[in-house]
């Protein structure tokens, strides 16, 4: 019989068998690292997912996570301490590697967070800022820069003179910096006065409200920064009620329906553009950095543009094959 039809031995074979199941363990192994489970699982606490800002965080947050091959828990506090507490909480409880949080609430998180740092969990904050515990790293757009591009955006537009206000969100470290900007940019306009500033809550319906209160209080205002969207289209719609078509006000964030609203030549003039996608992605590499023992910087600020109708429409024009 040629030695290529010779037939194994029963106990050659068996003999083997152990060889051949630990290559076939390690082979596992090694697919199993390159592919399987998730090295590090990080838990997430936006402020909101009904935002379109907020999702779009969230998406930048889950594609470098998936790049990194972290597992997300994304969970949202929806404007609600308490629930963004217990959210913490719980990720504390799941032992997760490290926490990011979007706080509902700058300085009443505190108390959340230094229960993650008694648990030895990082913890990262996106877009808003915390007071109370140890952050490691805070990723946000650079809302002073932002605040005064509105500044030089309103002033200018009502010809460097006349009476403006803001529909402001005391409670939110981010929104204070956009207020603290346009207040000191509005330094360099003499004759611009800042004759009002109105919590607004960040929602639209009490936006509204306090620009109702603010129109009427002062008819003559030429100017209304609003500190995000939600408030600008709040502003707008109390501008169109009251029959404010001079108005020029500007917001923040340039989501779609403030676009819609600034290339309609509507009062709603401008917006502040942030990177919420890369808010997200650039959290994620802080923790990444901070995983791999290199620690990130304290502050990370993404930067924010102005959105005008010209650059609304340049930004929907059709590409060029």
């Amino acid at each position: 019989m040629s030695s290529r039809h010779r037939r194994i031995a029963p106990s050659r074979a068996l003999s083997a068998l152990p060889a051949l199941f630990a290559l076939f363990a390690l082979f596992a192994l090694s697919s199993c690292h390159r592919t399987g489970a998730p090295s590090k699982t990080i838990g997430v606490t936006l402020l909101t997912q009904q935002d379109e800002f907020y999702r779009q965080l969230r998406d930048g947050l889950q594609k470098a996570a998936d790049a990194h091959g972290y597992r997300l828990i994304i969970t949202s506090g929806d404007f609600d301490l308490a629930k963004q507490q217990s959210q913490i909480d719980n990720f504390i409880v799941q032992h997760v590697d490290a926490i990011v949080v979007c706080p509902v609430d700058t300085r009443g998180i505190g108390p959340a967070i230094e229960k993650a740092n008694a648990a030895n969990i990082p913890v990262f904050t996106a877009d808003i800022a915390a007071e109370g515990g140890k952050v490691v790293s805070h990723v946000a757009s650079d809302n002073v820069a932002g605040g005064k591009l509105a500044a030089d955006y309103i002033a200018k537009a009502i010809g460097e003179k006349g009476d403006v206000g803001i529909i402001s969100e005391p409670e939110i470290t981010s929104t204070l910096d956009r207020a603290t900007g346009f207040t000191d940019e509005l330094q360099k306009y003499p004759n611009v006065h800042l004759v009002a500033s109105i919590n607004g809550e960040g929602k639209r319906d009490r936006s509204l409200k306090a620009a109702d209160d603010m129109l009427q209080a002062h008819p003559t205002i030429a100017g209304i920064f609003a500190i995000n969207d939600e408030s600008a289209l709040g502003v707008l719609a109390s501008a169109q009620s009251h029959h404010k078509d001079s108005l020029v006000i500007v917001g923040y964030d340039a989501s779609a329906e403030a676009q819609k609203s600034i290339s309609g030549k509507t009062a709603l003039r401008a917006d502040v553009a942030q990177q919420p996608a890369t808010i997200g992605a650039e959290t994620i590499n802080a923790i990444a950095a901070s995983f791999g023992g290199q620690p990130p910087a304290a502050r990370i600020a993404v930067p924010v543009r102005i959105v005008d109708a010209d650059s609304v429409r340049a930004m929907s024009a059709p590409k060029a094959p």
